[in-house]
């Protein structure tokens, strides 16, 4: 499975999401900065069809909203 989130380091609703990454100790996640990469931007844009973060891209379907995202992780642990 490809995780992907998309984020911006700022945005206290990603940081919800990144602590609990941090906590969960989960590797299996990429991160993309949109403020620092223009070509996750454009395709968060264009998948996603809205620039929101946080956005994790489970197998490139988007998924948002902080409380979702940490929710559907707590369902779907890191495979060992």
């Amino acid at each position: 499975m490809k995780l992907e989130l998309y984020k911006f380091d700022t945005c206290p609703y990603c940081v919800r999401v990144f602590d609990y990454i941090k906590k969960s100790g989960r590797t299996d996640i990429e991160m993309r900065d949109i403020m620092k990469d223009e070509a996750d931007y454009k395709r968060l844009l264009e998948v996603g069809g809205m620039d929101q973060v946080p956005c994790l891209f489970i197998d490139g379907k988007p998924m948002y909203e902080s409380l979702d995202i940490i929710d559907w992780l707590e369902k779907h642990p890191q495979d060992i």
